[in-house]
């Protein structure tokens, strides 16, 4: 049974629109693609993917580099020139490099031996390079040929253009793949003179990773010669190195003498299941398509979602910057089935169901702002994520953490996915069995893995047993907090009175004298000593951060974090401190620490909420103060546009939300702290043919604060605004101003709370 047509997954869009210029404009049916420059963030420690793909799709196809290190996560990185390679599947954002399959190459003259990426690689260079919304191009220098890349969900297409030669060639690479990935078990057939098919089987950060392919080239080739690998590896007895062959890594396609112009144009099509549903999902999405027709329709994809949304500005460089941070906010999930609907689930067996199945789940990043955002702008595929979630459980017993490939990763602290199956009960998303959804988030406290296990029995991580101990306990507190608000809305009191004790647990954590997080033993006495500057990555009581960052780290309860200060003012003066301190993180603190100001990182997710902690101390405008100087100094149009890793997408769909002017604080109670917002006036669609309307009157670079509100025309003194306000239409217009207005949403019933009615 084929569920989709070629584009028929691209109808639900994530989010978008824009104005096409400096005249402000509503019209949606313009090609606001032109505003994507997938270029940004990768430079610097952004590690974005750059190449051809299309929302949410399962193809990421672009040229890989040469590794070099930690920036290369992606396969690319704008301080390099290498290529070896046109690869599938790419990751982005990531601190962890994976993926890398199937990578095709266009050669010229003779083959350098022995084949590998080293002998074989080519340069380029960036003035040559023109990377679009679904669509790359570059010339490899090495070889003089012009190779153009584009997709579908499933499915790459590559058009080479070669100069006069007599010898033109496509390698296939199965061998290499990107960062912590390696090869298991390859194999490359031809089966006739116009298709390959095979697979890569790989470990790295997904342990078993499997990707199938049919390539279907446009002109016959004369022969496949298949090259093993031999690389030298330790013996086991400690004798000299031994040569280890890895057969079918390397297949070289030779199409003979080529004219001066002359193309080759290959469709690949992958699958995590089998040749056999490469096939198909090649067969449903490339079929009669041309090269031109599947970039047209790749680039349409993206303008149906950029085009969700109107956006009003005069500031074109803010257009480039907020559109391809809703382009990088929409490539994960990934979807992971086939088009008949069979996928591999996370015990390893093959299944089949009527609903999409994705991948690529960054849980521990994108809880925060990325899957708020969809449930906004894309309700119906997050019924598919949690579906997603749901089968996860069932097949490897617990709720997702850090899903790649279908596998579980296990990546980073807490449970991600709790907070995004809770959010998505508590705002009715339908599409999901909300009674198996509630039965896979309890069951995670169950477990005894993670810290677990302690928090059951003390009611906190002792940090002489586990590393990270804190920051792993303050994801749980988060976890715990929006498990009970979901057993409250169904009933389930016992529940609910089980979990929210167990949500201000962090209370374990706080030590009153310096009021500061920090590791506590198993004897009940903190450890010693301690520097709350200091941070060691991926080896002390936080996780990618320090105590200053960590002892914000409570969003779903800023009111009871407050009540353990002396007074709202020392609370206050703290916070204060928090962005003038200066930073010194010691000689092993994590790179991931980066977008600072004083101590705050926006570079990295443990502190995205901390700045709306103000709007619930009653000063929003403070908060609105460093919206927009984060958005100014962090978020830019240039490849070092980023200030931090992308991952998967929260990095952007934490812009995408401030520039909007609202950003969901907490991730799971329906409520959003309003900010600054950068543009005029914005307008999306919501549930029931309504529209919402956010209009920034007298908005400005100096004009940053909130001096008046109204809703639907009524005056509006909160400092927030709900789920239900925007999903039931309407027009919020934010006054704004220079100087601070300290008495909007000031008022204790004006300020945001953890439980919003």
């Amino acid at each position: 049974m084929f569920r989709h047509t070629l584009y028929g997954a691209f109808g639900i869009a994530l989010l978008a629109g824009a104005s096409t210029g400096c005249t402000p404009s509503s019209d949606t049916g313009r090609d606001l693609a032109r505003y994507v420059d997938p270029t940004i963030g990768s430079a610097g420690h952004g590690h974005v993917f750059v190449g051809a793909n299309v929302p949410f799709g399962g193809v990421q196809l672009g040229p890989t580099n040469i590794t070099e290190g930690w920036d290369w996560c992606s396969g690319y990185h704008a301080s390099d020139t290498t290529v070896i390679g046109f690869a599938h599947t790419h990751l982005s954002g990531t601190g962890i490099g994976d993926k890398g399959d199937i990578l095709l190459m266009p050669l010229t003259g003779a083959v350098p031996m022995p084949v590998k990426a080293q002998t074989y690689l080519s340069t380029y260079s960036h003035a040559n390079e023109n990377a679009q919304a679904g669509y790359y191009r570059t010339h490899l220098d090495r070889y003089g040929v012009d190779a153009e890349l584009t997709a579908t969900p499933r499915t790459g297409f590559h058009r080479y253009t070669f100069p006069a030669t007599d010898s033109a060639r496509v390698l296939i690479n199965l061998f290499d793949g990107i960062g912590w990935d390696a090869a298991k078990e390859l194999r490359m057939v031809a089966v006739n003179d116009s298709t390959v098919e095979g697979y890569r089987l790989s470990k790295g950060w997904a342990p078993d990773d499997r990707v199938y392919f049919v390539a279907e080239f446009s002109r016959p080739f004369k022969s496949l010669t298949v090259y093993a690998d031999t690389t030298l590896v330790p013996a086991a007895n400690g004798k000299p190195e031994q040569t280890a062959v890895m057969p079918h890594s390397y297949g070289i396609l030779d199409f003979g003498p080529m004219p001066e112009g002359g193309r080759i144009e290959a469709r690949v099509g992958i699958s995590g299941v089998s040749v056999s549903g490469a096939k198909v999902n090649l067969v449903t999405e490339a079929e009669g398509r041309s090269f031109d027709e599947t970039r047209a329709a790749a680039r349409q994809a993206w303008n149906d979602l950029l085009g969700h949304m109107s956006v009003e500005t005069d500031d074109t460089a803010r257009l480039r910057t907020f559109y391809t941070a809703v382009y990088h906010a929409s490539f994960f999930p990934a979807i992971f089935n086939d088009v008949t609907g069979q996928y591999r689930g996370a015990d390893g067996f093959l299944y089949e169901d009527t609903t999409d199945t994705y991948t690529i789940f960054s849980l521990w990043d994108t809880y925060r702002s990325a899957n708020p955002l969809y449930t906004i702008t894309a309700p119906e595929r997050v019924g598919d994520f949690v579906n997603t979630f749901i089968r996860i459980f069932e097949q490897q017993g617990k709720v997702p953490v850090w899903h790649l490939a279908g596998n579980e990763t296990d990546c980073m602290v807490g449970f991600g996915s709790v907070q995004v199956i809770a959010d998505a009960i508590l705002k009715g998303i339908p599409g999901f069995d909300v009674e198996k959804a509630y039965h896979a988030i309890v069951s995670y406290a169950k477990l005894d893995e993670r810290g677990l296990k302690q928090i059951r029995e003390k009611g906190y991580i002792p940090a002489d047993g586990e590393w990270e101990s804190v920051a792993k306990a303050l994801e749980y507190c988060i976890s715990d907090w929006s498990i009970a608000q979901v057993a409250k809305k169904l009933g389930k009191q016992e529940d609910y009175e089980y979990f929210i004790e167990r949500s201000k647990n962090y209370r374990h954590y706080f030590d009153t004298t310096d009021r500061f997080m920090k590791g506590k033993l198993a004897d009940g006495s903190w450890r010693t000593p301690f520097n709350p500057d200091y941070s060691t990555h991926r080896g002390d009581d936080f996780c990618e951060g320090n105590a200053w960052q960590y002892t914000w780290m409570v969003p779903h309860d800023f009111e009871g974090l407050f009540a353990l200060f002396p007074s709202p003012e020392a609370a206050e003066a703290k916070l204060d401190s928090t962005f003038t301190v200066p930073y010194d993180g010691g000689p092993n603190a994590s790179p991931d620490i980066s977008g600072l100001i004083g101590q705050y990182a926006q570079g990295n997710e443990p502190n995205h909420s901390t700045i709306y902690a103000y709007a619930y101390l009653g000063k929003q405008w403070k908060t609105a103060k460093l919206a927009r100087q984060i958005m100014d100094e962090f978020f830019t149009d240039a490849p070092d546009g980023l200030c931090g890793n992308e991952d998967a997408g929260q990095m952007s769909a934490w812009y995408v939300f401030n520039a909007l002017g609202f950003y969901p604080a907490n991730p799971a109670n329906g409520a959003f702290v309003l900010g600054s917002p950068v543009f005029d006036k914005v307008t999306f669609p919501v549930s029931g043919g309504k529209t919402f309307t956010v209009i920034a009157e007298n908005n400005g670079p100096q004009n940053i604060y909130i001096q008046s509100a109204s809703l639907n025309g009524k005056p509006y003194t909160k400092a927030y605004i709900t789920y239900r306000d925007i999903m039931d239409g309407g027009e919020l217009k934010l006054v704004m101003g220079p100087q601070p207005n300290e008495a909007f949403g000031a008022a204790p019933e004006d300020r945001p709370r953890s439980v919003m009615e």
